[in-house]
């Protein structure tokens, strides 16, 4: 009789191949890709002038040769972020989302899955409207671009602006909480994104198997450790997000070839000896990353009661160079009173979706 079909987690690169190449850098994004990763990860900011950027952190302080809040800098002129540089080798740009959704329209990456993470500092009207832009640019985004694009929200008053502005993009919930995520986000996001700390407890596990009775799907991250990886597996999420592609991917195969023996390499003890993993740590964890979550963007309960009618969207005809070259759209149809009727007709449950954890031994 032969063995049962196997179904391992999908690769993606946790903003980018990033234990190899500078973070959130088109380098980072093209060695995960080059790996063999199904996905990448990555996070926006938008500066002052209106151009939206692929970088963690609000401010340029920890990872490049400048400083200050991205909010607060043009990208465009002599002092603009466009002149940036990591601080780590080999030095790179900060890459504009307009570049980053250029690089996933390449021939040989139209199969890669983009998490858009959307971080909580963001404006989310203005955010979702430039990222509509750019994304409807492109000839036949509909079908090419638009159902390879996950949009990871950690606050719910990102909610309702994501399902008005960009109707077409699978929503994920980003967080530590299967509380909040059950709460606030299940009814509209299709995956579920979760700290691997949050996964570990027993509730954690409930949570795993609720969202995908549910027909959800779960994420883990950041998973970087060899015997942390391996319980991923154990835990049969849908995809791991990690900063080393290529070892996550390497694992992968040694498990198709030999499951019972990759799988005994694993030591389980971490799990009794790290505090952190422990309920009540991980509920006072939970609990300040909520109240950083509410300080940044306000209480999670008001979230229920925003409402966004439902507006007009650029026309799908911009060219797309325009955005690589000038970071920013001209005159949109949206300001004539036109309205993209496809853009409204590809809601998340009609696309066609790239099925995650499709890896198979």
């Amino acid at each position: 009789m032969a063995a049962p079909l196997r179904t391992f987690p999908d690769c993606w690169g946790h903003r980018g191949a990033s234990a190899s190449f500078p973070e959130n850098t088109l380098a980072s994004f093209e060695a995960a890709m080059r790996d063999g990763a199904e996905g990448i990860e990555s996070d926006v900011h938008v500066s002052l002038d209106g151009v939206v950027l692929m970088f963690h952190d609000p401010s340029l302080n920890r990872t490049t040769n400048s400083t200050g809040l991205i909010k607060e800098r043009n990208w465009y002129g002599p002092e603009g972020i466009e002149h940036v540089r990591t601080r780590q080798e080999p030095v790179q740009a900060i890459p504009t989302f307009a570049e980053t959704v250029a690089l996933l329209m390449k021939p040989e990456n139209m199969h890669v899955v983009f998490d858009v993470d959307i971080k909580p500092q963001n404006d989310p009207e203005r955010l979702f409207t430039l990222l509509d832009e750019i994304i409807s640019s492109y000839e036949d985004w509909q079908t090419r671009l638009a159902p390879r694009l996950l949009l990871g929200i950690w606050h719910p008053r990102f909610l309702p602006y994501a399902k008005s502005i960009l109707p077409y993009c699978r929503r994920s919930y980003i967080g530590t909480s299967p509380r909040v995520a059950r709460t606030y986000f299940w009814d509209d996001c299709d995956t579920f994104s979760m700290g691997f700390g949050s996964l570990v407890t027993y509730g954690g596990a409930k949570f795993v198997r609720e969202a995908h009775r549910d027909g959800k799907q779960v994420m883990v991250w950041t998973v970087n450790d060899m015997d942390e990886l391996l319980e991923t597996i154990r835990w049969e999420v849908d995809v791991v997000l990690t900063d080393r592609t290529r070892i996550f991917l390497q694992l992968r195969k040694d498990l198709e070839a030999d499951y019972k023996r990759t799988m005994a390499r694993q030591s389980r003890i971490f799990l009794w000896t790290t505090l952190k993993y422990y309920t009540p740590a991980n509920d006072v964890l939970e609990l300040r990353a909520q109240k950083e979550l509410i300080k940044i963007a306000g209480s999670f309960k008001s979230a229920k009661g925003i409402v966004v009618a439902p507006r007009p969207t650029p026309s799908s005809s911009v060219s797309s160079s325009s955005f690589a070259e000038k970071g920013q759209c001209s005159t949109s149809a949206s300001e004539e009173g036109h309205v993209d009727e496809s853009k409204a007709q590809l809601a998340p449950d009609t696309v066609q979706i790239p099925v995650l954890g499709s890896a198979t031994a």
